[in-house]
């Protein structure tokens, strides 16, 4: 239900994006496998379910970039980074941030060796997996054998020929086996993953099964049921394939219908934390200082921005007849402190200490603390 006017236009805007991305989409299907002529008719469910996922996605990305922090904090950061004079800079910045935040996970490992390992090792088996998959199943990429060469195979994406590789080469065997090893990436993770949450008794108790459990057993079930498939047709001559084939896409599709309203967003949502990162190396710049103790404690800009998202949101801390202005202008520690001096104050006004003290009920003998 609609409950302000605020809310219709992002759902409008949101819903537009996402039609766009869909149907984006759908065209580069259409056009990469040249008029479904290479397209699998057997997969037209995984497409589909992408399809859904990506209008899910792009409309819950769009509505949470429309929120007045989210799109502060996104304006910024590109503002920030094409900043004149500090291209060299910010490039160097972003490629170190790129490599030691997304490719390594460097945050993670800071947290601890066990809790890294789960997470890189997820991460780049759904990368791989990923990567070879969607193009397979749009057709974007597929293999043809040339005439008269049956020990090659020729590569086409987009129905362009590039690459000859050997039948029985590495390359080849690296290709046509690749979601093997992305399997015993995501495998051993998510054991790592359900371990640290079964042993970890203070996390387990604030977990819940749809945000911590769910994602993990959906990453078992397709990563499994896909290993099946491998040993049904290379060990076992094709026995039970038709049903696993059936309950492997069923895990499959679950899980791309699920990419929107989980955890698994997070996935999109993280790389805009690079945008924050350059954000927040303004306060080396244009530091702002707190108005009681002169602490450089962030930016200028960024006090300015909190203070119009606050009133975008309905919410005003002005002091008036101050030489602070604003709440904002106030350093964490300062606001701590003048919230205990408010504290005191408040207690001096109510009164001595001593009536704040229960006295002893009536009829027991044991006083109350």
């Amino acid at each position: 239900m609609i409950r302000s006017s605020r809310h219709l236009p992002d759902v409008l805007i949101a819903t537009g994006v996402a039609l766009a991305c869909s149907v984006s989409l759908a065209i580069l299907i259409v056009i990469g496998s040249r008029n479904l002529s290479h397209f699998d008719a057997a997969l037209v469910a995984y497409t589909f379910a992408t399809l859904f996922a990506s209008f899910g996605i792009a409309y819950r990305y769009t509505i949470w970039l429309r929120k007045p922090p989210t799109w502060t904090y996104f304006k910024r950061g590109w503002q920030t980074f094409f900043r004149r004079g500090r291209g060299r800079r910010n490039a160097g910045l972003w490629v170190k941030r790129v490599v030691g935040g997304f490719l390594l996970n460097d945050f993670i490992f800071r947290r601890g060796f066990s809790r890294w390992a789960a997470h890189w090792l997820i991460m780049w088996g759904c990368i791989i997996a990923a990567a070879i998959t969607f193009p397979l199943v749009f057709g974007w990429i597929h293999f043809e054998t040339p005439k008269d060469d049956f020990a090659h195979y020729t590569v086409y994406v987009f129905g362009f020929p590039t690459q000859t590789i050997a039948t029985d080469g590495l390359l080849a065997r690296f290709i046509f086996h690749g979601l093997i090893w992305a399997s015993l990436l995501v495998l051993p993770g998510v054991m790592l993953a359900m371990r640290r949450r079964m042993r970890d008794h203070g996390g387990a108790s604030v977990q819940r099964f749809g945000e911590d459990m769910l994602p993990l057993l959906m990453l078992f079930f397709v990563t499994v049921t896909g290993l099946l498939l491998w040993v049904s047709y290379s060990w076992m001559h094709g026995y039970a394939y038709e049903f696993l084939a059936i309950l492997h896409a069923a895990t499959v599709i679950f899980t791309l219908l699920y990419l929107p309203f989980g955890k698994f967003f997070h996935i999109f949502q993280r790389p805009a934390q690079l945008g924050v990162a350059f954000y927040r190396d303004l306060r080396e710049f244009e530091p702002a200082h707190c108005r009681r103790c002169n602490t450089a404690f962030t930016s200028i800009l960024h006090v300015k921005d909190l203070i119009d998202v606050e009133r975008q949101l309905g919410y005003r801390y002005e002091i008036p007849g101050s030489s602070i202005e604003h709440y904002q202008w106030v350093c964490p520690k300062c606001r701590r402190a003048i919230l205990a001096l408010a504290q005191g104050a408040a207690f001096e006004e109510a009164g001595p200490w001593s009536q704040y003290l229960q006295k002893e009920p009536a009829g027991d003998g044991h006083a109350t603390r």
